[in-house]
């Protein structure tokens, strides 16, 4: 919640009380110049200004050990700086004390992915911790000197991306992960990790599956668009009737395809091997191959397998109206058909390929639905008796 007060002054200040949940209080004789008041009373002077065209938050210090004066003055040198297109946090700790020539975030980023992902991580982890580091890491603390980023810092980062919570609370992971190593390697002391205490936001995680009525019509879709786009179809296909993830199908060959079952060297959990049903089966003995080509579902040039199927999908989807299903969400509807038909949580996360009973577990609530279902039969039978 934001309000806004004529001046921020150690009177006003004081008078603000907490409401129980967060709020902003803007100065009216200072553009960007305000007062954070968190639910537990804490009070913070921030600023947000625009840097090179881009909206920036700075913390300036809490109240009580900086008066609103103090905070105020700090504010209008952080002003004239981003007037100048200076990041005022840039500039602040390259007058600070720190070794000449330290480190600086975007070179931890750099070590980050050349030593540690590359080595330790797969292609997909790769890719994805490189997007995040290009994409948001190195343009808001890039510039940082290592040894110089403090919690606030990362605070106001991660406040930043509060709109998209998911995302917000994966770049924090690896934010830390990185510092973590920058300990390892000198760049920082141990136990300064400025990640620590960040709470990360609240996720609701989405296991929407298909009911049978949606099964058809996305099945009489896909019957249709065999000719269309053979490939997607049959990727479609083998993800509901497998329950598979997505890229264990995009990459599948030849070679993990046994006569009952499909041993995959290498999927997200490690090596794995997913049992192939008489249906499942006949998708993949309907699947023409291409000579040379290791690839089950193959791409359009020669010898590749299939890229994106986002596009397709998002035609099949929209043809069966099956409006904001994901390509995820096949899967889930694998597994909630497991669960109507009887299979335990334990087996379920076999089929699936989950090494964690934790990851399973999301989908005890669908398990209740069937125990709530089979308890109404029951009933059902017995008060047509009564």
């Amino acid at each position: 919640m934001a309000n806004r007060i004529s001046k921020l002054t150690k009177r006003s200040v004081d008078a603000i009380e907490a409401t129980g949940s967060d709020s902003v209080y803007w100065c009216g004789s200072l553009t960007g110049f305000g007062l954070r008041v968190r639910a537990s009373g804490s009070k913070t002077y921030i600023l947000q200004a625009r840097v090179r065209g881009k909206l920036r938050w700075f913390t300036l210090g809490r109240h009580g050990p900086m008066s609103p004066d103090q905070a105020r003055t700090k504010a209008l040198e952080f002003l004239a700086l981003a007037m100048k297109g200076i990041d005022p946090r840039g500039a602040e700790t390259e007058t600070a004390s720190h070794q000449p020539g330290s480190p600086s975030v975007a070179d931890l980023g750099r070590r980050f992915m050349d030593e540690h992902v590359v080595v330790h991580c797969k292609p997909g982890t790769q890719a994805h911790y490189g997007r995040m580091v290009e994409r948001f890491i190195a343009p808001e603390l890039g510039g940082l000197p290592v040894d110089r980023v403090h919690r606030s810092d990362v605070a106001t980062f991660h406040y930043g991306l509060r709109s998209t919570p998911y995302q917000a609370n994966r770049v924090l992971g690896i934010l830390s992960k990185m510092f973590t190593l920058a300990e390892v390697w000198g760049w920082r002391a141990d136990g300064t990790n400025p990640c620590r205490h960040i709470k990360p936001y609240k996720e609701y995680k989405r296991e929407r599956f298909l009911s049978e009525e949606e099964i058809a019509r996305l099945g009489a879709v896909l019957r249709r668009a065999e000719r269309s786009m053979p490939s997607a179809v049959a990727a479609f296909r083998l993800l509901l009737l497998t329950g598979c993830r997505l890229s264990e199908i995009q990459k599948l060959r030849w070679e993990y395809v046994k006569e009952d079952c499909i041993e995959l060297p290498d999927s997200k959990t490690g090596g794995r091997f997913v049992p192939l049903s008489p249906d499942a089966r006949a998708v993949l003995s309907a699947i023409p191959r291409e000579s040379g080509s290791p690839w089950v579902i193959a791409g359009q040039a020669p010898g590749s397998h299939i890229g994106s199927l986002q596009r397709p999908w998002t035609i099949i989807r929209e043809r069966a109206g099956l409006e904001g299903v994901r390509i995820h969400d096949l899967r889930h509807t694998f597994a909630s058909r497991a669960l109507a038909l009887g299979e335990s949580l334990p087996m379920i996360g076999k089929l699936l390929g989950h090494t964690q009973v934790q990851t399973t577990a999301r989908y005890a609530h669908l398990a209740r639905d069937s125990i709530n279902s089979a308890a109404a039969r029951v009933a059902d039978s017995i008060s047509s008796k009564l």
